[in-house]
């Protein structure tokens, strides 16, 4: 068996959550494989709404085991509240949630040097959560940081104190103030709390189950335009968002991973800074805001909209060895009358499908205009029931992308999804 790879496509909130809930099903084991509690996986069912930040989007389904992984980061603060959520709403994660024993803790002085370097930055602040997610990294790579695993050695709180030191060494240098008092007692708290979790080494567990022909998803978070590497940086996330980081952030070989779902939405969406070439600025953005309540689930900061980008989205297929697309909040635009798709750009009067290596305010988005279909998605439960114009819009990104898309979403609910036969 293989590992299938599920993944945003975008800057993020592609709506990566509802969809991971859709498929689980198939699924035996699903696991997350970077990022931190800088995410914020949305899933609607049953008249209630559930927002996941750490914890893998398949905890609802019974049957399927969910996994932290070794890439992902961990803050047991944050943990702990989203645990103990589920568990007044029915969701007893002891029995279905493992943790890499080699998944890096976010300590409570990272939190306050991300809050202190985003502050130094000023006007060329990146537009950080402050969740310590950057930090971590840097100290996991710096051969600083501590492990889920380490919480179980004799010396735990000698190696915190000494890493919280050299935290408050740099701090001071900002001259940034700060009381950790409180969290960092909550932060201990959480530590005892994550100690009745089954702790794995996430490469033997994820091989095992695959050689025991089980079915396994990795989960992403944030999206690929996001990446360390191949998104719009420097602003971007502190991770490799992209598919490869299933292997780095699981333990699996590349010749294990099976279909790649890319999410992606009908439209374009961002949360803080960095470029946006085809953002909107006018009454069309507002609306798309309004009607697809564009607010980070994370942060709560309102998102920045705009058009679908066709150069951007074939990057990330590209990035990603995409196997199947998947298009989400295509119900956000049945009121437009006309909607648009960025087919290229024009930089310094030069038209071009590439992105570059800097997207600045050069880079002119050209555009390609559509028929909007005008009416409610409501109740259509299959692809050839789509109005002519969505299908029009359909078969234009998949001809664009050479990628088929066989997900649609047309609606926060679980329900509202619909498969191509």
């Amino acid at each position: 068996m293989k590992t299938d790879v599920l993944l945003g496509l975008q800057w993020r909130a592609e709506g990566k959550g509802k969809i991971v809930d859709v498929l689980t099903p198939k699924y035996n084991v699903i696991a997350r494989f970077q990022g931190g509690p800088n995410a914020g996986h949305t899933l609607v069912f049953n008249g209630n709404t559930y927002t996941l930040h750490l914890i893998p989007s398949g905890v609802f389904r019974k049957g399927t085991q969910n996994l932290i992984g070794n890439g992902v980061v961990l803050d047991p603060v944050i943990f702990k509240q989203e645990a103990e959520g589920l568990k007044k709403s029915g969701v007893d994660l002891t029995k279905n949630l493992l943790i890499s024993n080699k998944t890096h803790l976010i300590l409570p002085s990272h939190r306050v040097l991300d809050a202190a370097s985003e502050n130094a930055k000023g006007k060329t602040k990146i537009g950080s959560t402050l969740k310590g997610i950057g930090p971590t990294y840097m100290d996991k790579t710096g051969r600083n940081g501590l492990r889920v695993g380490d919480m179980d050695t004799v010396n735990f709180e000698e190696k915190y104190n000494t890493l919280k030191e050299r935290h408050e060494i740099l701090i001071n240098l900002y001259g940034f103030a700060f009381d950790n008092t409180e969290y960092e007692k909550l932060w201990w708290e959480g530590i005892e709390y994550l100690k009745q979790f089954e702790r794995v080494d996430s490469s033997y567990f994820i091989n095992s189950k695959l050689e025991n022909g089980q079915k396994v998803l990795a989960e992403g978070a944030q999206g690929t335009l996001l990446d360390i590497d191949f998104g719009s940086y420097p602003f971007v996330t502190s991770s490799n968002t992209v598919a490869a980081g299933a292997c780095t952030g699981l333990g699996i070989a590349p010749n294990k991973i099976g279909e790649v779902f890319g999410i992606f939405k009908a439209y374009c969406t961002r949360v803080g800074s960095g470029p946006f070439p085809t953002e909107l600025f006018d009454e069309t953005g507002e609306k798309m805001r309004d009607i697809g309540h564009e607010y980070g689930a994370t942060t709560g900061r309102e998102r920045r909209c705009g058009w679908l980008d066709i150069p951007a989205l074939k990057y990330a297929v590209q990035v990603n060895g995409v196997t199947q697309l998947i298009m989400t909040k295509a119900d956000v635009l049945n009121t437009f009358e006309t909607i648009k798709i960025a087919t290229s750009y024009t930089i310094n009067g030069e038209k071009t499908n590439v992105l570059p290596f800097e997207m600045t305010d050069k880079l002119i988005p050209n555009y390609q205009e559509f028929k909007g279909w005008e009416c409610s998605l409501e109740g259509i439960n299959k692809f050839n029931d789509f109005p002519k114009e969505l299908n029009e819009f359909i078969t234009f990104i998949e001809n664009q992308t050479g990628v088929p898309i066989t997900i649609v979403s047309a609606g926060p609910d679980r329900e509202e999804t619909i498969l191509k036969d």
